[in-house]
């Protein structure tokens, strides 16, 4: 018998496996666009005023922003955008 009745699993990234910038980025990204945020400006509201109010506490993203310090998280977007532009 299906102990799930049909329905829909759903998998979630443990948080405690978010310690990568890339994850966390990600991951707050996520769950800006699930809640009908602009993800770039959010994101981009929070690493230049320290706000964290502008990430969303949904799926605890705020608190998982705040793991790392924005000029990490700065660095890692930077870092990506060089590494695709020198392709």
């Amino acid at each position: 018998m299906d102990k799930n009745n049909g329905e829909t699993m759903m998998f979630e990234m443990p948080k405690d496996n978010l310690n990568e910038p890339k994850e966390i980025i990600l991951y707050v990204y996520e769950a800006l666009k699930e809640r009908d945020y602009d993800p770039i400006n959010q994101i981009i509201g929070y690493i230049l005023s320290g706000d964290p109010t502008y990430i969303t506490s949904y799926k605890d993203a705020r608190s998982i922003v705040r793991k790392l310090e924005r000029d990490e998280l700065l660095e890692e977007i930077l870092r990506k955008y060089l590494e695709h532009i020198e392709k």
